[in-house]
C-alpha cells in the first residue's frame, strides 16, 4: 500500500464510527432476504398472513374520523396509559403510577435504547444471556457500555429445560454492572425463567446495586402450564426493574394475530430513571 493509500485509508476510517463497526447486518432481516431468494420457508421473522380483526381497523378510522390527530405528551397517552397499569396490576399484581412510572414507546427496541440511555455511564457493564435477541448487544455498545454475556446452556434431554449456570452468571457481575437484560419468554429459546431463577438473579442485582431491564413482549406465549413472572413482583425488585412490553408480538392486538407494524410498547420504570428515559 502506498503512502497516500495508507492516508486515504485512515482517513475512511476515522469517517466511520467505532461503534458502528462492531455491528453486522441484521440477522432477522438476512434471513428474510434469503428466504425469498431460495422460495424457502421463513422463520426468522413474523408475517401474519391473515387480516386484522374487523374491530381493529374500525377502531383506527374511527379515531381518523373523530380528528385524534394532536401530539400525545411525551410519554404517552394518558388513557392508554392507565389501561396499562389496570393490565400490569390485573395479570401481575403489581400497581404502578401512570403519571410517573409509565413511558409510551415507538416500538421495543426504542423502548430499550431509551432505558439504556438513561442509566448507563461510560465504563457500565450490561449483562446479557446467550443466545438473545440481535439488538441487545448493539443497544449495549450504542448507549456506551461493555456488554458481558453468559450462555445459557440447552436441555439435556425432552424432559430438561434451558438454564444458566450460577457461577458463571455471578462471575459475570461485578463493581460495573449497572443492569442485566433479562428476556422472559426468552427469544429465540423459548425459556421462561423460573421464581427461583428470578430470585437468584434478584440478589445478584441487590449485591452489585444493579438494575434488571425486562423484555417481556412475549409474556402470553406460554405452554404446558408455564407461568409468566414479571421481575417487577420479585420482592426487593419493584424499584430495580424496568418492564418492557407492548402489544406486539404477544397481545390480541399484536403480531401473533394479526399485525406486525401494530407496535405500542411502554417501559415501567422506577421514577428516577422514568424520568431520565422520557
Amino acid at each position: 500500500m502506498t503512502a497516500t493509500e495508507s492516508s486515504m485509508a485512515q482517513i475512511a476510517r476515522r469517517m466511520l464510527s467505532a461503534k458502528a463497526e462492531q455491528f453486522t447486518e441484521s440477522v432477522i432481516r438476512e434471513m428474510t432476504r434469503l428466504a425469498l431468494k431460495h422460495n424457502a420457508v421463513n422463520l426468522s421473522q413474523g408475517f401474519p398472513d391473515f387480516a386484522a380483526p374487523a374491530e381493529v381497523k374500525e377502531a383506527a378510522r374511527q379515531a381518523i374520523s373523530d380528528d385524534i390527530n394532536q401530539y400525545a405528551i411525551t410519554w404517552g397517552a394518558k388513557p392508554l396509559r392507565d389501561a396499562i397499569v389496570e393490565k400490569f396490576e390485573r395479570t401481575q399484581g403489581v400497581r404502578v403510577d401512570p403519571e410517573r412510572e409509565i413511558t409510551i414507546c415507538c416500538g421495543s427496541t426504542e423502548a430499550m435504547m431509551a432505558a439504556m440511555m438513561a442509566i448507563i455511564n461510560p465504563g457500565d457493564e450490561i449483562v446479557v444471556f446467550e443466545p438473545f435477541y440481535e439488538n441487545y448487544g448493539p443497544d449495549a455498545i450504542l448507549s456506551g457500555a461493555t456488554p458481558r454475556f453468559v450462555k445459557m446452556r440447552p436441555p439435556a434431554n425432552e424432559n430438561s429445560f434451558w438454564s444458566y449456570d450460577e457461577k458463571e452468571l455471578a462471575a459475570a457481575f461485578g463493581p460495573h454492572t449497572k443492569a442485566i437484560i433479562l428476556n422472559t419468554p426468552n427469544n429465540p429459546t423459548g425459556k421462561v425463567f423460573t421464581r427461583a431463577e428470578l430470585e437468584f438473579i434478584r440478589d445478584l442485582c441487590v449485591r452489585w446495586n444493579a438494575f434488571c431491564i425486562t423484555d417481556e413482549i412475549y409474556e402470553h406465549i406460554l405452554y404446558d402450564g408455564a407461568e409468566h413472572i414479571s421481575m417487577a413482583r420479585i420482592e426487593g425488585m419493584r424499584e430495580r426493574t424496568i418492564v418492557i412490553n407492548g402489544n406486539t408480538p404477544n397481545n390480541p392486538t399484536g403480531k401473533v394475530f394479526t399485525r406486525a407494524d401494530a407496535s405500542i410498547p411502554s417501559a415501567r420504570s422506577p421514577s428516577a430513571a422514568g424520568r431520565r428515559r422520557r
